[in-house]
């Protein structure tokens, strides 16, 4: 039988448990320090950003499978994996099996290093009615709740009506977002009791949940805490996650801009207390809620891995939390004592999502037609994507994080208002527009978001700003300058200022775009070499191309400079993003006949890849508008289709229980006129 000291040793070959860019991450600490990687990706991965990292000294190895239960979660090949190639160490980055206390025990009684804490501490703070009891007992307050496991609806609908509400149901394993759930009154409490034990099973293996008081106005602070294995603690000051949609963080920086000294001295203390008491080894999040209306703090949760949101803690103290992950494991020191520990600047990290904001936030899968991202003193992008990768429905719809760092906030918000401005994903759809509209919040410059702060301000949905007739015209020039330059290299060799001549004089270019229900006519007028007049509608703008690469244009637009990124797709489509805003255009007038029947508005689709778990209407049933007709589920969650208005099915041309792509035919309505 091993013990947990017999497995502290040299880190020389290890298996990274891991994908995106936390194994982007995790691969390049490790050969910073000379360390062999073993890398198993999935059947979607293996062409990833992070594949490309490896160097002849690595390894590679796929898993198989499409699905998570396919690949990352199959403990056993995973194992398998790291016995066969002769890891001494595994890491399990921060999700998937990453808090599994079975999988870590699985490991060490292998004889190979699990990097991260003892299966005891995490059997222990990984539940998270363990945790209640353990911060109980050290007299660190919690939230009011069933401070238990809940198993039988009944008898937890009358808990939630002693605990008051609206109430939380929470998986026990949860995490990340899921298996959560806000119930505001008794008439719904047995159905999303239900439905949470269900999520919680699909995403996590266990569907065990408990019940909590939902505190209201409140801002989510946690603390970072590195432990090493002799008893030594560092709490690396704290961050605030504050800025959520559904239960996910969007927003996190360090430190929180809210919490009182007072307040903030307890959460350090009881995060080493909690630490020190399990006897935790590693890095480790613990979560906390700031009740602001109680000025008062309460323990949530802890995440008995490495955080997401980990870079912005590196940011404002120097420290490499994966690097030391790795040195705590094979026994070293920490490097200094917690009073000795500084706190510089300010930094702040952003999630860009695959995701569609003006519907929901729906996950978006497809081909990357163009990533671009900025460099720059200040600024970090972790990501594990690059052009020409796909985003695919089985896994988080993160594909970056943008971190930066700044004197104060303010210096770090601006920095990070700059490098989404010049940040471009084309191909999913994606939350880079919604993360500048948060920035220029008042709230969130002020420092006073609260959890509430996306739903207060944007309800269901973002409302992207309106195209303009300068960003039209510059789509127009650009489309114009690149279709020129292919006819010409066609050619014999033209001069440059004959490009936009013919033999009956210069050329004039007419567009049309389409933009939902409103259509813009554009003429463009060349006057010189990459000077045009363009009107749109019946607005005219003088454009002056003053570079032009491969992925970007810089315009000076009536006396202004401008700089957009863009992909062309010829001959019609373009896409284009702004300071603001990301398009796709389409030249109407260059769109194939064929290619341009569009299906009305009686023809339901997938909006995104997934599998279809339900059909809740049958051929010649009557349907009301926002009915539920369908249900889908994609990234682990459910999403309900609804009728775009009232009428009959015609036509069910799908069938549940099977994988479904984006756009597919779910069924025909015929909707009243």
């Amino acid at each position: 039988m091993y013990t947990d000291r017999d497995l502290v040793r040299p880190v020389r070959k290890v298996l990274i448990h891991a994908r995106g860019c936390t194994a982007a991450k995790l691969i390049r600490i490790a050969q910073q320090q000379d360390i062999q990687v073993i890398l198993v990706q999935s059947d979607p991965d293996m062409e990833s950003a992070a594949v490309d990292q490896l160097t002849d000294n690595d390894t590679l190895v796929c898993i198989g499978g499409n699905t998570p239960d396919e690949s990352y979660l199959n403990a056993q090949s995973v194992l398998n994996v790291a016995e066969n190639q002769g890891a001494d160490s595994l890491h399990p980055g921060i999700g998937f099996l990453s808090e599994n206390s079975a999988f870590a025990e699985l490991v060490r009684s292998h004889g190979i290093n699990f990097i991260g804490p003892p299966v005891s501490s995490m059997e222990t703070m990984g539940n998270k009615s363990n945790a209640i009891n353990t911060a109980l007992r050290l007299k660190v307050p919690v939230v009011p709740g069933s401070h238990g496991i809940m198993t039988d609806a009944d008898r937890a609908a009358e808990v939630a009506i002693e605990i008051g509400y609206p109430v939380l149901i929470k998986a026990v394993h949860g995490g990340g977002g899921k298996g959560i759930q806000v119930v505001e009154s008794p008439s719904e409490f047995q159905q999303l009791f239900h439905r949470v034990g269900i999520e919680a099973r699909n995403a996590f293996g266990n569907g065990d949940v408990y019940l909590e008081k939902y505190v209201t106005s409140l801002r989510h602070i946690e603390a970072q805490l590195l432990r090493d294995t002799h008893g030594h603690t560092h709490v690396l000051g704290i961050r605030d996650c504050s800025v959520q949609r559904d239960k996910q963080k969007v927003i996190e920086e360090s430190a929180s801009t809210t919490l009182p000294e007072h307040l903030l001295q307890e959460v350090l203390r009881s995060t080493a207390d909690i630490a020190n008491e399990v006897g935790y080894v590693g890095a480790g999040t613990v979560e906390f809620i700031y009740d602001l209306a109680a000025d008062a703090v309460y323990f949530m949760e802890m995440n008995t891995r490495l955080q997401v949101e980990h870079p912005v803690t590196e940011m404002v103290t120097g420290y490499d939390l994966v690097e030391w992950q790795i040195r705590v494991a094979r026994g070293e020191d920490l490097p200094a004592e917690q009073a000795d520990i500084d706190l510089f600047g300010h930094a702040i990290e952003v999630r860009l999502y695959a995701e569609d904001p003006s519907a929901g936030f729906l996950p978006s899968t497809g081909p990357i037609k163009l990533f671009a991202t900025p460099e720059g003193e200040g600024v970090r992008i972790d990501s594990g994507v690059e052009t020409g990768d796909e985003v695919t429905p089985f896994y988080d719809a993160m594909v970056a994080k943008l971190i930066t760092y700044g004197e104060t906030r303010e210096d770090a918000r601006l920095k990070m208002r700059s490098a989404l401005r010049d940040t471009a994903l084309f191909g999913p759809l994606n939350n880079r527009d919604f993360l500048l509209d948060v920035l220029d919040r008042p709230d969130f410059i002020h420092g006073a978001a609260t959890t509430a702060f996306i739903d207060d301000n944007f309800g269901d949905a973002f409302l992207p700003p309106g195209v303009s007739s300068s960003d039209l015209a510059v789509a127009a020039a650009t489309q114009h300058v690149l279709a020129m330059e292919h006819h010409h290299s066609q050619s014999a060799s033209v001069n440059e200022e004959l490009l936009d001549w013919v033999s009956m004089g210069r050329v004039t270019d007419t567009r049309r775009y389409d933009l939902g229900e409103q259509t813009y006519d554009v003429s463009l007028v060349p006057l010189s070499v990459g000077e045009y007049e363009v009107t749109v509608n019946d607005q005219t703008h003088h454009v002056r191309i003053t570079d032009m690469g491969d992925s970007h244009v810089i315009t000076e637009i009536d006396g202004l400079a401008h700089r957009y990124h863009y992909h062309d797709e010829a001959p019609a489509t373009l896409y284009l993003s702004s300071d603001n805003l990301s398009m796709m255009l389409a030249d109407s007038t260059r769109i194939p006949p064929e290619a341009q029947d569009a299906a009305g508005g009686g023809t339901i689709t997938a909006p995104m890849h997934g599998q279809l778990l339900s059909i809740d209407v049958a051929a010649g049933e009557a349907v009301q508008k926002g009915q539920r007709i369908a249900v889908l589920e994609a990234m682990k969650m459910q999403h309900e289709i609804i009728a775009p208005g009232d009428g009959c099915v015609v036509e069910v041309a799908a069938s549940a229980g099977k994988q479904i792509g984006a756009g597919d035919v779910i069924m025909m309505l015929e909707l009243d006129e």
